[in-house]
Protein backbone atom coordinates (compact mmCIF):
# COMPACT_ATOMS: atom_id res chain seq x y z
CA UNK A 1 0.00 0.00 0.00
CA UNK A 2 1.12 3.39 -0.35
CA UNK A 3 0.69 4.25 3.01
CA UNK A 4 4.29 2.03 3.70
CA UNK A 5 5.92 5.78 2.42
CA UNK A 6 4.52 8.15 4.66
CA UNK A 7 7.33 9.17 7.30
CA UNK A 8 7.49 10.95 10.34
CA UNK A 9 5.61 14.70 10.21
CA UNK A 10 4.01 16.46 7.65
CA UNK A 11 3.66 14.53 4.20
CA UNK A 12 4.41 17.25 1.57
CA UNK A 13 6.00 17.06 -2.05
CA UNK A 14 5.60 18.73 -5.65
CA UNK A 15 4.75 18.09 -9.00
CA UNK A 16 4.58 20.26 -12.22
CA UNK A 17 2.04 19.22 -14.75
CA UNK A 18 2.84 20.20 -18.23
CA UNK A 19 -0.63 21.18 -20.25
CA UNK A 20 -0.57 21.37 -24.45
CA UNK A 21 -3.93 22.05 -26.46
CA UNK A 22 -3.40 19.51 -29.99
CA UNK A 23 -6.59 22.25 -30.71
CA UNK A 24 -4.50 24.56 -33.17
CA UNK A 25 -7.39 27.40 -32.09
CA UNK A 26 -6.32 27.40 -28.39
CA UNK A 27 -2.92 27.88 -27.76
CA UNK A 28 -3.00 27.58 -23.42
CA UNK A 29 0.43 29.20 -23.00
CA UNK A 30 -0.57 31.67 -25.21
CA UNK A 31 -3.44 32.51 -23.39
CA UNK A 32 -2.33 32.47 -20.44
CA UNK A 33 0.28 35.12 -21.27
CA UNK A 34 -3.01 37.11 -22.38
CA UNK A 35 -4.51 39.43 -19.89
CA UNK A 36 -7.80 38.67 -20.67
CA UNK A 37 -7.51 34.95 -21.40
CA UNK A 38 -4.99 34.72 -18.00
CA UNK A 39 -7.90 34.06 -15.16
CA UNK A 40 -9.85 31.89 -17.59
CA UNK A 41 -7.19 29.45 -17.98
CA UNK A 42 -6.01 29.89 -14.48
CA UNK A 43 -9.83 29.03 -13.10
CA UNK A 44 -9.75 25.90 -15.93
CA UNK A 45 -6.89 24.67 -14.49
CA UNK A 46 -8.02 25.38 -10.56
CA UNK A 47 -11.54 23.36 -11.46
CA UNK A 48 -10.04 20.63 -13.11
CA UNK A 49 -7.86 20.12 -9.91
CA UNK A 50 -10.67 20.09 -7.69
CA UNK A 51 -12.27 17.68 -9.56
CA UNK A 52 -8.96 15.73 -10.15
CA UNK A 53 -8.21 16.23 -5.81
CA UNK A 54 -11.29 15.63 -4.72
CA UNK A 55 -11.44 19.50 -3.50
CA UNK A 56 -10.07 22.18 -2.87
CA UNK A 57 -7.52 21.12 0.04
CA UNK A 58 -4.44 19.47 0.15
CA UNK A 59 -3.04 20.99 -2.57
CA UNK A 60 -1.95 24.64 -3.61
CA UNK A 61 -0.79 26.09 -7.22
CA UNK A 62 2.50 27.82 -6.42
CA UNK A 63 3.48 29.15 -9.85
CA UNK A 64 3.14 28.79 -14.12
CA UNK A 65 5.83 28.34 -16.47
CA UNK A 66 6.79 29.03 -19.80
CA UNK A 67 7.83 25.49 -21.01
CA UNK A 68 6.82 26.21 -24.66
CA UNK A 69 4.87 24.99 -26.12
CA UNK A 70 3.51 23.71 -22.92
CA UNK A 71 2.21 25.63 -20.10
CA UNK A 72 3.53 24.21 -16.92
CA UNK A 73 1.66 24.54 -13.72
CA UNK A 74 4.04 23.63 -10.78
CA UNK A 75 2.06 21.92 -7.89
CA UNK A 76 2.71 21.05 -3.82
CA UNK A 77 0.56 18.69 -2.11
CA UNK A 78 0.23 18.69 1.53
CA UNK A 79 -0.90 15.42 2.23
CA UNK A 80 -0.02 12.01 0.67
CA UNK A 81 -3.79 11.02 0.39
CA UNK A 82 -4.75 13.87 -2.05
CA UNK A 83 -1.32 13.51 -4.42
CA UNK A 84 -2.33 9.98 -4.66
CA UNK A 85 -6.14 10.79 -5.85
CA UNK A 86 -4.28 13.12 -8.24
CA UNK A 87 -1.79 10.29 -9.73
CA UNK A 88 -4.74 7.97 -9.99
CA UNK A 89 -7.20 10.50 -11.64
CA UNK A 90 -3.94 11.39 -14.18
CA UNK A 91 -3.24 7.79 -14.98
CA UNK A 92 -6.57 7.10 -15.57
CA UNK A 93 -6.97 9.77 -18.21
CA UNK A 94 -10.03 11.78 -16.43
CA UNK A 95 -8.07 14.55 -15.62
CA UNK A 96 -7.31 15.27 -19.31
CA UNK A 97 -11.28 14.78 -19.09
CA UNK A 98 -12.24 17.40 -17.21
CA UNK A 99 -9.71 19.60 -18.14
CA UNK A 100 -11.42 19.33 -21.43
CA UNK A 101 -14.78 20.14 -20.26
CA UNK A 102 -13.87 23.17 -18.22
CA UNK A 103 -12.12 24.32 -21.22
CA UNK A 104 -14.87 23.62 -23.56
CA UNK A 105 -16.89 25.57 -21.10
CA UNK A 106 -15.23 28.06 -19.77
CA UNK A 107 -13.48 29.69 -23.25
CA UNK A 108 -16.98 28.89 -25.27
CA UNK A 109 -15.80 25.88 -27.38
CA UNK A 110 -17.93 24.28 -29.86
CA UNK A 111 -16.07 21.32 -28.53
CA UNK A 112 -13.80 19.63 -26.30
CA UNK A 113 -10.37 19.91 -26.54
CA UNK A 114 -8.11 17.44 -26.79
CA UNK A 115 -4.83 18.08 -24.24
CA UNK A 116 -1.53 16.24 -24.17
CA UNK A 117 0.00 16.13 -21.15
CA UNK A 118 2.97 15.15 -18.76
CA UNK A 119 3.72 14.74 -15.45
CA UNK A 120 7.35 15.46 -13.60
CA UNK A 121 9.03 15.33 -10.16
CA UNK A 122 12.15 17.08 -10.22
CA UNK A 123 14.11 15.92 -13.31
CA UNK A 124 11.58 12.52 -13.25
CA UNK A 125 9.04 12.18 -15.94
CA UNK A 126 6.20 9.79 -14.13
CA UNK A 127 4.15 9.07 -16.92
CA UNK A 128 5.96 5.96 -17.98
CA UNK A 129 5.89 4.38 -13.98
CA UNK A 130 1.95 5.88 -13.36
CA UNK A 131 0.81 1.45 -12.32
CA UNK A 132 3.66 2.27 -9.66
CA UNK A 133 1.49 4.91 -7.38
CA UNK A 134 4.23 3.99 -4.29
CA UNK A 135 7.38 5.16 -6.89
CA UNK A 136 5.37 8.00 -8.21
CA UNK A 137 4.33 9.27 -4.55
CA UNK A 138 8.22 9.08 -3.18
CA UNK A 139 9.48 10.93 -6.33
CA UNK A 140 7.10 13.76 -5.85
CA UNK A 141 7.54 13.20 -1.65
CA UNK A 142 11.64 13.69 -2.79
CA UNK A 143 10.96 16.70 -4.63
CA UNK A 144 9.94 19.21 -2.35
CA UNK A 145 8.41 22.53 -3.11
CA UNK A 146 11.69 25.24 -3.38
CA UNK A 147 9.70 28.52 -3.24
CA UNK A 148 6.48 30.06 -2.22
CA UNK A 149 3.11 30.84 -3.76
CA UNK A 150 3.85 32.98 -6.68
CA UNK A 151 2.45 36.56 -6.17
CA UNK A 152 0.70 36.15 -9.56
CA UNK A 153 -1.06 33.27 -8.37
CA UNK A 154 -1.84 34.73 -5.21
CA UNK A 155 -3.63 37.92 -7.18
CA UNK A 156 -5.60 34.98 -9.34
CA UNK A 157 -6.90 33.07 -6.44
CA UNK A 158 -8.57 36.49 -4.84
CA UNK A 159 -9.97 37.28 -8.30
CA UNK A 160 -11.05 33.67 -7.88
CA UNK A 161 -12.74 34.34 -4.30
CA UNK A 162 -13.69 37.55 -5.37
CA UNK A 163 -15.72 35.81 -8.53
CA UNK A 164 -17.54 33.74 -6.14
CA UNK A 165 -18.27 35.85 -3.35
CA UNK A 166 -20.20 38.15 -5.54
CA UNK A 167 -21.92 35.55 -7.14
CA UNK A 168 -23.04 34.28 -3.76
CA UNK A 169 -23.88 37.41 -3.08
CA UNK A 170 -25.38 39.03 -5.71
CA UNK A 171 -27.72 36.10 -7.06
CA UNK A 172 -30.44 36.59 -9.62
CA UNK A 173 -32.88 35.60 -7.74
CA UNK A 174 -36.58 34.43 -9.47
CA UNK A 175 -39.46 37.21 -9.24
CA UNK A 176 -42.72 35.82 -7.79
CA UNK A 177 -44.26 35.29 -11.17
CA UNK A 178 -41.27 32.88 -11.93
CA UNK A 179 -42.73 30.21 -10.29
CA UNK A 180 -40.57 26.52 -11.07
CA UNK A 181 -42.12 24.38 -13.15
CA UNK A 182 -43.57 21.11 -12.45
CA UNK A 183 -40.58 19.64 -15.12
CA UNK A 184 -37.95 21.74 -14.16
CA UNK A 185 -36.07 22.37 -10.79
CA UNK A 186 -33.92 25.59 -9.41
CA UNK A 187 -30.13 25.62 -9.36
CA UNK A 188 -28.11 28.62 -8.22
CA UNK A 189 -30.95 30.61 -8.27
CA UNK A 190 -31.81 29.64 -11.85
CA UNK A 191 -34.67 27.18 -13.53
CA UNK A 192 -34.02 24.14 -15.11
CA UNK A 193 -35.62 21.24 -16.84
CA UNK A 194 -35.91 18.35 -15.72
CA UNK A 195 -34.95 15.60 -17.67
CA UNK A 196 -33.83 11.52 -17.14
CA UNK A 197 -30.12 11.37 -16.77
CA UNK A 198 -28.53 10.04 -19.81
CA UNK A 199 -24.97 8.08 -20.55
CA UNK A 200 -23.15 11.57 -20.74
CA UNK A 201 -24.16 13.03 -17.22
CA UNK A 202 -22.85 9.22 -16.20
CA UNK A 203 -20.22 10.27 -18.01
CA UNK A 204 -19.29 13.53 -16.80
CA UNK A 205 -19.89 12.32 -13.18
CA UNK A 206 -17.89 9.59 -13.33
CA UNK A 207 -14.81 11.49 -14.77
CA UNK A 208 -15.52 14.27 -12.04
CA UNK A 209 -16.70 12.98 -8.97
CA UNK A 210 -13.42 11.14 -7.86
CA UNK A 211 -13.40 9.59 -4.47
CA UNK A 212 -16.14 11.68 -3.38
CA UNK A 213 -18.43 8.75 -5.42
CA UNK A 214 -19.29 6.90 -2.56
CA UNK A 215 -20.56 10.24 -0.52
CA UNK A 216 -22.93 11.07 -3.50
CA UNK A 217 -24.11 7.44 -3.43
CA UNK A 218 -25.31 7.73 0.24
CA UNK A 219 -26.98 11.17 -0.91
CA UNK A 220 -29.06 9.29 -3.83
CA UNK A 221 -29.35 6.65 -1.43
CA UNK A 222 -31.62 8.54 1.04
CA UNK A 223 -34.34 8.02 -1.83
CA UNK A 224 -33.44 5.18 -3.34
CA UNK A 225 -33.53 1.94 -1.83
CA UNK A 226 -30.92 -0.11 -4.47
CA UNK A 227 -28.64 2.21 -3.05
CA UNK A 228 -28.95 1.75 0.79
CA UNK A 229 -26.88 -1.04 3.00
CA UNK A 230 -23.91 -2.63 1.81
CA UNK A 231 -24.67 -1.84 -1.53
CA UNK A 232 -22.59 0.94 -2.04
CA UNK A 233 -19.58 -0.96 -0.49
CA UNK A 234 -20.76 -4.05 -2.58
CA UNK A 235 -20.07 -1.80 -5.53
CA UNK A 236 -16.48 -0.01 -3.93
CA UNK A 237 -15.54 -4.06 -3.57
CA UNK A 238 -16.70 -5.12 -6.86
CA UNK A 239 -15.11 -2.69 -9.19
CA UNK A 240 -11.92 -1.94 -7.09
CA UNK A 241 -9.72 -3.03 -9.56
CA UNK A 242 -11.19 -1.19 -12.37
CA UNK A 243 -11.07 2.61 -10.24
CA UNK A 244 -12.73 5.45 -9.80
CA UNK A 245 -14.04 5.91 -12.78
CA UNK A 246 -15.54 2.70 -13.52
CA UNK A 247 -17.24 3.11 -9.70
CA UNK A 248 -18.89 6.20 -10.29
CA UNK A 249 -19.95 5.05 -13.37
CA UNK A 250 -21.34 1.78 -11.79
CA UNK A 251 -22.98 3.70 -8.90
CA UNK A 252 -25.21 6.25 -11.45
CA UNK A 253 -26.22 3.04 -14.01
CA UNK A 254 -27.63 1.20 -10.59
CA UNK A 255 -29.82 4.13 -9.72
CA UNK A 256 -30.82 4.57 -13.56
CA UNK A 257 -31.58 1.04 -13.56
CA UNK A 258 -33.53 0.82 -10.21
CA UNK A 259 -35.16 4.63 -10.41
CA UNK A 260 -36.14 4.12 -13.92
CA UNK A 261 -38.07 7.30 -15.71
CA UNK A 262 -37.63 8.81 -12.01
CA UNK A 263 -33.75 9.00 -12.36
CA UNK A 264 -33.94 12.62 -12.91
CA UNK A 265 -31.14 15.00 -13.48
CA UNK A 266 -32.84 16.99 -10.64
CA UNK A 267 -31.91 14.40 -8.04
CA UNK A 268 -28.32 14.13 -9.25
CA UNK A 269 -27.95 17.83 -8.83
CA UNK A 270 -29.36 18.24 -5.51
CA UNK A 271 -27.23 15.07 -4.14
CA UNK A 272 -23.84 17.08 -5.45
CA UNK A 273 -25.55 20.52 -3.76
CA UNK A 274 -25.95 18.11 -0.34
CA UNK A 275 -22.17 16.45 -0.91
CA UNK A 276 -21.07 20.28 -1.06
CA UNK A 277 -19.93 19.43 -5.13
CA UNK A 278 -21.53 22.36 -6.84
CA UNK A 279 -18.54 22.88 -9.54
CA UNK A 280 -19.51 19.21 -10.76
CA UNK A 281 -23.05 19.84 -10.80
CA UNK A 282 -22.19 23.15 -12.69
CA UNK A 283 -20.14 20.91 -15.29
CA UNK A 284 -22.91 18.65 -16.19
CA UNK A 285 -25.30 21.35 -16.23
CA UNK A 286 -23.14 23.39 -18.06
CA UNK A 287 -24.03 26.13 -15.76
CA UNK A 288 -22.44 29.71 -17.08
CA UNK A 289 -22.09 31.79 -14.62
Amino acid sequence: MATKIMGRGPWTGCAVLFLQSLCPSVNLLSLYKDNKGKFIVFKVIKLTLSDSAGGLEGYEILKFHDADPFLGVEIKFLDMSTCQQFLESYSSATMRQSLSQHGCRLLALPEEITVQTQLKASTHTLDPHLDQIELCLQQIHLSQPERLCDEEIEHLELQLQNQAFNHTQQPLPLTQEESVPINGFQFQNRVFKDRMLTQADVQSFSSGVGRQWKIVGRALGKNCRALKGPAIDNLAYEYDREGLYEQAYQLLNCFMQAEGRQAKLSRLVKALEDCKLTSLAESILDFQP
